[in-house]
């Protein structure tokens, strides 16, 4: 008994000695974008724990924590979207110390009046679908295009249609939506903690009361657009329906027409059919979300 206390105390102090030794090196200066992948991503599991941490007292410190595991599970998706945007956007910062970047950048979202991540509704599991997804958009082209089918049902021929591509990236569409059926779309379930019962119920309740739940939805993802498209450039604002007509005419902005028109339902709504040489089949799009891809 006397051995295993021993080797337990040996053991924390050697882990609270790896850990103080990596705080220390996050907090040297990086100069270079190789030397910032390495000290990060050896740090990765104590970033992650320092952002989870600030979430959670952010919650206790605004009266929106509860000792349960829903808050639980929120608060490490957070830290986890945290420590991505941080992955992002480091590199561009150099030179930096890690672990003071880090920390701006979660106080950052903190310090916003009314912070998009502790917004009422995304504690449910239908505002956590519409969020994770537009949350995984913006740093995943395979879920990006996923967003015209979760929000559309749309197919690969329906998105080349829509935002008038060329063979090539026509190609990349197929690719985008093979990759996230096969293992996109579950690992994004897994990150945002949705549980089969929960992606389930979702499915029942599409079933069940369709049109109160695209309602639902459509709100939740226009605000979920709203906010993620703050991500985007400057020069990356809404057109004017005459605006879209000459990017599609002349054929420029590929990027812009994929990127902007899956996170922005109103544009969608507005360029609707001018991939197609202003042909319009049917009537405009509407919200229609569907839970698996």
């Amino acid at each position: 008994m006397l051995v295993t206390r021993r080797q337990d105390t040996v053991s924390k102090s050697q882990t609270m000695a790896d850990r103080t030794a990596t705080a220390s090196r996050l907090e040297e200066v990086v100069s270079t974008a190789d030397e910032f992948d390495q000290v990060v991503l050896q740090s990765l599991p104590m970033l992650l724990d320092r952002a989870t941490g600030y979430t959670k007292r952010f919650l206790r410190e605004t009266g929106q924590w509860k000792d349960d595991i829903e808050h639980e599970k929120f608060a490490l998706r957070w830290g986890s979207e945290y420590l991505e945007r941080f992955l992002v956007c480091g590199r561009s910062e150099i030179p930096c110390r890690p672990l003071f970047l880090f920390d701006s950048l979660v106080a950052k979202q903190h310090s916003k009046p009314d912070p998009f991540c502790y917004h009422p509704d995304l504690l449910r599991p239908l505002g956590r679908f519409v969020d994770g997804l537009a949350a995984r958009a913006v740093i995943s082209r395979d879920a990006l295009i996923a967003l015209y089918r979760h929000a559309y049902g749309w197919g690969p021929g329906e998105v080349i249609a829509m935002t008038g591509l060329n063979g090539l990236e026509s190609q990349r569409i197929y690719k985008n939506f093979r990759r996230w059926r096969e293992n996109g779309w579950q690992r994004t379930m897994d990150e945002m903690g949705l549980t089969k019962a929960e992606i389930a119920e979702l499915g029942n309740q599409q079933q069940r009361h369709r049109h109160r739940f695209n309602s639902e939805a459509e709100r939740l993802m226009r605000v979920a657009q709203a906010h993620y498209r703050k991500s985007e450039p400057d020069h990356y604002p809404c057109l004017s329906r005459s605006q879209w007509g000459e990017m599609f005419a002349e054929g420029y902005g590929c990027d812009y027409r994929i990127w902007h028109l899956a996170l922005c339902l109103d544009c969608m709504q507005t360029a609707w059919g001018l991939g197609s040489n202003g042909s319009t089949i049917g009537e405009k799009p509407r919200l229609e979300l569907q839970v698996r891809p």
